[in-house]
């Protein structure tokens, strides 16, 4: 090997070397793989909160901080935190930062536990969210939701499911399918039906009924 082909595979060593070592890389490389980074929140500024990845810092937005409205951000200082890189622009010195897509998986694994729980044929302990054309949605005593459809609401037509039902009514309802995450409920089918009247018809006995052309016309007059 010449002298030069040496300096020329040194200098390209030290540069990979350099490349490595870049925290601007390396934190390109966490949103590249999708790495899920524990981080410190270290202040509050407009709009977020900051959090410090291998010594750059990072901007959390108040909307990637949690799946709800957050109402007051300096409640996250000093907070420990899961988050994944999102955006990375070194010549802008931007270091964005979210918790929301780690907090969204722990919610489904844990919807997908409970739903797995479910049975169907079960009863189960309701209380009705909200009201649509097509039916109610249903807030179930396993913290899921799922949806009475307005035929399955009661056992008589109804043009509304607002003709029977109010939001916040405690109902109880029999989950009737589970299908691509979503629960089908009844309480149609939890109607015993009603029972049927049968009229008593008295019945003359044998000795009461005449037989004879005279029993039959002795009231006619001719």
């Amino acid at each position: 090997m010449s002298e030069e082909q040496l300096q020329t595979e040194t200098m390209a060593d030290y540069e990979d070397q350099f490349d490595v070592a870049n925290p601007w890389n390396i934190v390109k490389r966490y949103m590249e793989e999708g790495t899920t980074l524990s981080v410190k929140v270290e202040g509050i500024v407009n709009g977020g909160a900051i959090a410090y990845i291998e010594g750059i810092r990072g901007f959390i937005p108040v909307s990637r901080l949690s799946l709800s409205y957050v109402e007051n951000v300096e409640s996250y200082l000093l907070k420990e935190l899961e988050v994944r890189v999102i955006d990375v622009d070194q010549a802008e010195n931007k270091l964005v930062l979210s918790a929301r897509e780690i907090l969204k998986e722990k919610e489904n694994k844990e919807k997908a536990r409970r739903l797995s729980a479910v049975e169907v044929g079960s009863v189960l302990e309701g209380t009705v969210e909200s009201l649509q054309t097509y039916g109610a949605f249903v807030r179930l005593e396993n913290d899921l939701s799922g949806l009475v459809h307005i035929s399955q609401i009661s056992d008589k037509r109804i043009k509304s499911p607002k003709d029977v039902l109010s939001a916040g009514d405690a109902v109880t309802v029999k989950v009737i399918g589970i299908k691509d995450g979503k629960i089908s409920l009844s309480m149609k089918a939890l109607i015993e039906p009603e029972e049927e009247v049968v009229e008593e018809v008295e019945i003359p006995k044998a000795e009461e009924i005449g037989t004879s052309l005279g029993d039959l016309f002795k009231n006619i007059q001719l």
